[in-house]
Formats: structure tokens, C-alpha cells, sequence
């Protein structure tokens, strides 16, 4: 039989579970705080002992159902915030439903009722923010670590390797790297090696090509008390923001979804219709005078209107001020603009230079076809040449295109007369939609301000 294991310190003591007794504790205390800034004593009377007392009650309840006490083990701090977060919400939305319908506001000060929503909230925030910090110290000097025994391939190139180091900081130590021969695995020995490991978990760390043979692992480990995780490596797959989720029921592994669904796809919209407005009318003095600007360069429309294709394949037309003389060309053929191109303008030199041909897609932002920040639309017949020579060209498309980009921000921009260059233009685009985030956004437009409008290229 394996050698048991003596538990960490966190599985006899739950930190995730104290902090429920922490919180109630904190909640209390606020409320009475509260009171004393309000009255300038702390003698409640029974009325405002049951509101604290339930209230604080009530939000341990609905932390609890957001999960906020299930272990942090492996969690960074964001997860656990933004269930308490969530919690907090739901708890102070049921709470005032319940004063409204039972007619108890009257009894309670609005002064004393809101001092103490902040003030207890900050308390829980603030513990749990030390709470993580203590961890990490702690984790740090080695204490509080679960031990891992890992089960690979002979090749290690599984992407655990390349985490190692990081995994003491989420509560975890690779005690053991057991190497297998996939082709031939003798339950056996791996048995009795087994049993003269000592760890809290086994985690099974094999490439997806490899999954057949976990089942025989598995009646290995059949026997031992260790937790066992299986990690498949998907790295020989092209992967988009992949996650796991269960359906009517059942496990996935959702290997290529936009991060843009739900609350995220209403945030970016609510970023787009924000800032949009806010760029499109400080832009339109500016707008005014291009436009007249390029209808006296040459003959011809001022705004350029081609079709591009938009989020999940569908296609839109995409606004720009023309920056080049009329002209036609074949069928299926889209030239790019090269340096010193005779077609482009005088006027349209300048505005490719400062990117102020764009400014005309602020409208297709406000539209809802285009985002501010996402990767660059192209031309169909880009779409069509590029998607057969670059893997995961077409999932660029599971956003919306933006103005600027990621890829934009870095130097990938203006002619792409490589492969390579576009290749490196399709990485930085994929990069952005797998780690989306408002800051992201913030921080490409910041760029794009300050770095990105001047530039030396077509």
C-alpha cells in the first residue's frame, strides 16, 4: 500500500472556510462602526441588532452559494474577488427587496445602512487581500504545498514543464517525474513505483495523441489513496481562449470560443459606444476638413467604402477617407499599397501616415460592425488567399475588427509583402482574443495614441 501522507496545514484548517467565520466577524463589526460614525455610540437597540445580525448572515449564505469558501488552492486572487464581488451584489440586492416588501425601511438610517455596506465590504476585501499575501509568503518558504508526482512521456514536452516554477505560488511542488513508455506501459512496475511515492496528487501529464493510455494508468493507480488529475497537453492543437464547461451534463473542452460572449461582449460594446461617441465628436472638426481636403486631390468620392469581413464570418462595408486616385482593378485582385505607390495621393500620403484615413470607421463602431480595438479587417481577397497558407487565419474573425489592434500597436502593420509578416500578424490578433481584457483595450488605445498613428509605412 502507499505511505499516507501527512495533509497540509490548509486541508486540516480550510483558510477559504475561516474566512467565512472572518467575514461574519468583519460584516459585524462594520455595522458597528457604522453606527457609532452615525449616533456616536454603539448601543444598538433591537431593531438594528437584527438587521446586522441577519445581514451579515445573509451574505455569508450567498458567498457560500457563489462558491467563496471552496478551496483558493491553484486560484490566483481575481477568481475568488469576483465571486465575493458577485456575492456581495446579489446579497445587498435581496436585502433591500426584503426592507422594500416587508415596509422595515423606515426603522433603519440610510447614513448608518450605507456606511455599513462599505464599510464591511472593504473589511472583507482587505482580509481577503492579506489572506492571499500570507499564502504566497507562506507558499514562498515552502510551507502549505501540496506534493505532485508527475507521469509524462520521455519527451517532457508536456506544457507543465514550462510552469514549474510557477506552481508554488498556487500551493503546489512537483515532488517526483516518473517517465513512461507510452508503447508500453507494464502496469506493474508502475505500481510498485507507485507505492514507494509519497504525494498528495498524481497528475497525469500526456499529449492528447497519448489519451488512450491513461486507462491503463489508471487501473495502476487503482489502488493509490494520491488525488489523480489528468492534464492533456493540447499544444499540438491550434487553440482559441479554450476552456472547460459541461453541457446537458457532460465534460467539454470548448478548444476554440471567442472570450467576447456574455457580460464580456456587453462590457466591449458598452466600451465601444462610450468611447466611440466620445472619439467620433471630438474627431468631426478634424472629419470636416480631410473630407474637403480630398475632394479637391483628385476626382472621386471622399469616403472609400469596401466590403470586409466582419465578426463570425459575415461581411460588412468598412469606411475610410480615399487616399488614392480612381482606379479599377481585376477581378478578384486587390493590390496593396506599396511604398511610394503612384496611386496614392498627396493628401492620402499624409492621412496613411497618421492613420487619420480611419477615422470615418468610428461610424462603423457606433454601428455595432466594428470595434475600437480588435484585429484589422482585410480585404475579401486577402481573406481568401491567406486562410490556406496561414493556420487559424479565419478565427481572427471570432471578434469583431477594430480600428487598431494588438498586432498593430507592436509594428504589425500597413503592407504585409512576407508570409512571415502576416503570420506575425495572426499571432499578435489570436494573442488579444485569448487574453482579452478592458485594461487590454485601455492599453492598445493608450499606445495607439501615443505611438501608434505616426508611421513610416504605406
Amino acid at each position: 500500500m502507499p505511505h499516507p501522507i501527512k495533509p497540509v496545514f490548509a486541508e486540516r484548517y480550510p483558510v477559504a472556510l475561516t474566512m467565512g467565520i472572518i467575514d461574519f466577524t468583519l460584516i459585524v463589526l462594520g455595522s458597528y462602526i457604522a453606527f457609532f460614525l452615525r449616533f456616536r455610540n454603539i448601543e444598538m437597540d433591537q431593531w438594528y441588532l437584527l438587521a446586522t445580525f441577519s445581514s451579515a448572515l445573509t451574505i455569508i449564505i450567498f458567498q457560500i452559494a457563489t462558491g467563496c469558501y471552496s478551496s483558493w488552492r491553484g486560484q490566483g486572487i481575481i477568481r475568488p474577488l469576483g465571486r465575493q464581488i458577485a456575492a456581495w451584489i446579489s446579497a445587498i440586492g435581496f436585502i433591500f427587496i426584503i426592507l422594500v416588501l416587508l415596509k422595515f425601511g423606515h426603522y433603519y438610517s440610510r447614513i448608518w445602512l450605507t456606511s455599513y455596506v462599505i464599510i464591511s465590504f472593504f473589511f472583507t476585501v482587505a482580509a481577503r487581500l492579506v489572506a492571499f499575501y500570507l499564502l504566497y509568503r507562506a507558499r514562498k518558504k515552502g510551507h502549505n504545498l501540496k506534493k505532485v508526482i508527475v507521469l509524462t512521456d520521455s519527451t517532457r514536452n508536456h506544457f507543465i514543464f514550462n510552469q514549474k516554477n510557477d506552481l508554488q505560488k498556487y500551493g503546489y511542488e512537483v515532488e517526483n517525474i516518473i517517465e513512461l513508455d507510452i508503447k508500453d506501459v507494464n502496469q506493474n512496475v508502475l505500481t510498485k513505483t507507485l507505492e514507494q511515492c509519497i504525494a498528495h496528487e498524481i497528475w497525469i501529464c500526456l499529449p492528447l495523441s497519448s489519451s488512450t493510455f491513461v486507462k491503463q494508468i489508471m487501473l495502476s493507480l487503482q489502488n493509490h489513496m494520491a488525488d489523480i488529475r489528468y492534464l492533456p497537453d493540447f499544444s499540438d492543437l491550434p487553440l482559441l481562449n479554450y476552456r472547460m464547461n459541461v453541457i446537458a451534463n457532460m465534460a467539454t473542452i470548448d478548444i476554440s470560443c471567442s472570450a467576447m460572449d456574455g457580460p464580456n461582449r456587453a462590457l466591449k460594446r458598452a466600451e465601444d459606444i462610450l468611447l466611440g461617441s466620445l472619439f467620433t465628436l471630438s474627431l468631426l472638426p478634424v472629419a470636416g476638413v480631410i473630407y474637403i481636403l480630398v475632394k479637391l486631390s483628385s476626382p472621386g468620392p471622399a469616403i472609400f467604402k469596401q466590403y470586409r469581413t466582419g465578426i463570425n464570418g459575415k461581411r460588412f462595408k468598412v469606411y475610410k477617407f480615399r487616399t488614392m486616385k480612381m482606379h479599377t482593378e481585376k477581378d478578384g485582385l486587390v493590390t496593396q499599397a506599396t511604398q511610394d505607390d503612384p496611386r496614392i495621393t498627396k493628401i492620402g500620403a499624409f492621412l496613411r501616415r497618421s492613420s487619420l484615413d480611419e477615422i470615418p470607421q468610428f461610424f462603423n463602431v457606433l454601428q455595432g460592425r466594428m470595434s475600437i480595438v480588435g484585429p484589422r479587417p482585410h480585404a475579401l481577397e486577402h481573406n481568401e488567399y491567406y486562410k490556406e497558407l496561414v493556420e487559424s487565419y479565419m478565427r481572427r474573425h471570432k471578434v469583431k475588427p477594430g480600428i487598431t489592434g494588438w498586432a498593430q500597436v507592436n509594428g504589425y502593420r500597413g503592407e504585409t509583402d512576407t508570409l512571415d509578416k502576416m503570420e506575425k500578424r495572426v499571432e499578435y490578433d489570436l494573442w488579444y482574443i485569448n487574453n482579452w481584457s478592458l485594461w487590454l483595450d485601455i492599453k492598445i488605445i493608450w499606445m495607439t495614441i501615443f505611438k501608434g498613428f505616426f508611421t513610416k509605412q504605406p
